[in-house]
C-alpha cells in the first residue's frame, strides 16, 4: 500500500513538475508596466499577444507541455521588448485580415437534404 501511494505522489509531484506555467509569462503585468503597450494604436500588439497567451493555456489543457513552453517564451520575448512586437504586427494587409475574421467565423454542416413539406 505505502508503495502504491509513494508511486501516485511521484506521478502527481512529476506531472505538476511539467505543466506549462502560463502565469509565469506575466503579459498582464508587463502590459501595464510598458505604456508603449497601453498606447491606442498598439492594441491590435496587445490582443495579439493575449491570444498567444490563451493559445497557450489550451495547448496545456490538451496536453502539450512542451509546446506550450515555447508559446509562453514567445510571449514573454515579445512583451519584453515592445518595439519587437509592435513591428511584427504591423502587417496591414486588409485580404489577409478578412481572410482571418471569416476563418474564424464558425461554419455551418453542409446542408442535408431536407424532406419538402406538402
Amino acid at each position: 500500500m505505502r508503495t502504491l501511494l509513494a508511486l501516485a505522489f511521484t506521478t502527481v509531484t512529476l506531472g505538476a513538475a511539467h505543466a506549462c506555467d502560463v502565469k509565469a509569462a506575466k503579459l498582464e503585468e508587463a502590459i501595464a508596466a510598458k505604456s508603449q503597450l497601453r498606447e491606442a494604436a498598439n492594441k491590435q500588439a496587445v490582443r495579439d499577444l493575449r491570444t498567444l497567451r490563451d493559445a497557450a493555456i489550451v495547448l496545456e489543457t490538451y496536453g502539450y507541455g512542451s509546446e506550450c513552453e515555447r508559446l509562453v517564451e514567445i510571449v514573454r520575448t515579445l512583451a519584453a521588448n515592445p518595439d519587437k512586437a509592435i513591428e511584427r504586427s504591423g502587417d496591414t494587409d486588409e485580404e489577409k485580415a478578412e481572410e482571418l475574421l471569416e476563418s474564424r467565423e464558425p461554419k455551418a454542416p453542409p446542408a442535408e437534404a431536407a424532406p419538402k413539406a406538402n
